[in-house]
């Protein structure tokens, strides 16, 4: 019989998953709620930005500087992305906005397989692991935890409180409307797609010191994130927010019930079996 205290750290374990998981999800909603186009490829920039922080680690910076400096990295790509690819796709086909922003996927990917080979990099944090009650957790997942939840809460202050957040949350309310009343959606998109970066240099910069980087790194989290973000309702902040602790903690604890591996095939399976169920994601608003 398994110990219940395994199960109990699996919770834990999945809390602090779930921080990570919604940090990606919001920002990957932010830019569709906005703009209306789904990247295929952000968790490939992310990778991008966890790249950054090793290399600055690498050449002697301090990690807590590396982390800005991907978060810098983060929004410039994200500004790039949208201005080099975004703004001349604007009007097509929702297919053929899939098919560029997933060429930007192989291209990424192939890009740095030729220039940093299919090498495993990560950056080792000695910080200790604490027991409470028996429970083991890892300081470095506890503090990035905490770094994701700071950088979520800012996002939040930035949307509700200045005058650039409330405008793309109105533009992502009604384009139309919103051009009447004097404001320059693009000028809003390119605002978003930078944020949206920055949030990607947030989670690389907290990824890295905890999981190796590699060039086929999106291909990992990239179709969970999309997964979390379908599951809570595209254009959904809130509904991603929770939808990623929900997921986290079907595969953290089933991933100590039964494997890791069967901890997300249970999770996809609950998430085609919800999308009969709810095909606009559960958190969905009903009509």
């Amino acid at each position: 019989m398994l110990d219940p205290i395994f199960i109990l750290e699996a919770v834990v374990n999945g809390i602090l998953l779930g921080g990570v998981l919604a940090l990606l999800a919001l920002g990957l909603n932010l830019i569709f709620g906005v703009i209306d186009i789904v990247w295929i490829a952000y968790v490939d920039l992310v990778a991008l930005c966890m790249y950054a922080v090793y290399f600055l680690v690498t050449w002697g910076w301090p990690l807590w500087l590396a982390g800005l400096g991907a978060i810098v990295v983060g929004a410039v790509l994200g500004a790039l992305v949208h201005l080099l690819i975004i703004t001349p796709i604007l009007a097509s086909p929702p297919i053929n906005q899939l098919l560029a922003t997933g060429g930007l996927l192989f291209f990424i990917q192939s890009a740095a397989t030729l220039l940093w080979s299919t090498d495993h990099r990560s950056i080792r944090v000695n910080m200790p692991t604490i027991e409470i009650g028996g429970i083991f957790v890892s300081f470095t997942r506890l503090l990035a935890f905490a770094l994701a939840i700071l950088a979520m809460v800012a996002l939040y202050f930035f949307l509700t409180r200045t005058y650039t957040g409330t405008a793309i949350r109105a533009v992502s309310q009604d384009r139309e409307a919103i051009a009447l009343m004097g404001a320059r959606p693009q000028r809003l998109y390119l605002v978003t797609s930078a944020v949206g970066g920055a949030m990607a240099g947030v989670a690389g910069a907290l990824l890295i010191i905890q999981y190796a980087v590699h060039p086929y790194f999106g291909s990992a989290f990239g179709p969970l994130t999309f997964m979390i973000c379908v599951l809570g309702g595209l254009g959904n902040m809130v509904g991603a927010f929770f939808a990623a602790f929900i997921m986290a903690q079907v595969i953290s604890v089933g991933g100590v019930i039964v494997s890791t591996e069967m901890g997300y095939v249970i999770a996809f399976v609950i998430f085609i079996v919800l999308m009969f169920v709810r095909p606009g994601g559960i958190f969905a608003r009903r009509a």
